[in-house]
């Protein structure tokens, strides 16, 4: 598509809920390189679910402007459970479990995104490679206070209904995905930003190495479900 940057900008924030920060985005389309543009999916069920689809057409669209869709199929945090959004722990996954939901994703999410303009990642690649020492250093880039600021966790917490430990690191792991793959802009549901924001957090200050350009991150209504409210 020959556009403008600032044309562009307005294309993609079309649907949105957040773009932050518009100033960076638009800067990053007017550098005219590809921008490497991350999509996290933890494979927790075999099934591309309608909600992905909404983040996915974006990530076709950011395609068709000539960039990289990096997706990353999160078999390693798939093992921890993302708690965003949830009111109660969610339940670990086996490996087994994770490797056979990955084996049809690929081909689901073919059917919308273009797969010569798609570079497919396991998340494994890295964090399964994490030192305990590394892991500290993670931990050491947030505060507890800032974790049960979530609304998710300060729900659990005031309700006294239980947080596992296991579940704080997931938001520096997804973070860490995107120094690992060098992301220019991350999307995901609106339950995803702090995460995401953690991701743009550590590409800044990257304590395992050397600083990136902080991402930019795009975030997307939630459908509802079936039940008419969750």
């Amino acid at each position: 598509m020959d556009l403008s940057p600032e044309k562009q900008l307005e294309l993609i924030r079309a649907n949105t809920i957040d773009l932050i920060p518009e100033d960076e985005m638009l800067k990053k389309l007017r550098s005219g390189r590809p921008l490497r543009v991350k999509l996290g999916v933890d494979p927790t069920g075999p099934d591309i679910h309608l909600g992905h689809c909404v983040v996915l057409r974006k990530l076709r669209f950011f395609q068709e402007l000539g960039h990289t869709a990096v997706l990353i199929i999160g078999d390693f945090t798939g093992l921890i459970g993302d708690p965003s959004g949830r009111t109660e722990g969610r339940p670990q996954l086996t490996r087994e479990q994770v490797e056979k939901n990955v084996l049809s994703y690929a081909k689901q999410v073919y059917k919308i995104i273009d797969p010569g303009k798609t570079e497919i990642r396991y998340n494994s690649e890295w964090l399964s490679k994490l030192a305990p020492e590394d892991i500290i250093r993670l931990t050491m880039t947030r505060t507890v206070n800032q974790l049960l600021a979530r609304e998710d966790f300060r729900t659990r917490y005031t309700a006294n209904e239980p947080i596992s430990l296991h579940e704080f690191l997931y938001p520096l792991f997804q973070g860490y995905d995107s120094v690992a793959v060098r992301a220019d802009v991350e999307l995901g549901g609106t339950e995803q930003k702090f995460n995401l924001l953690v991701g743009r957090e550590l590409q800044r200050i990257n304590p395992l190495g050397e600083p990136q350009e902080p991402q930019c991150i795009i975030t997307f209504p939630i459908l509802v479900g079936t039940d008419g409210g969750k």
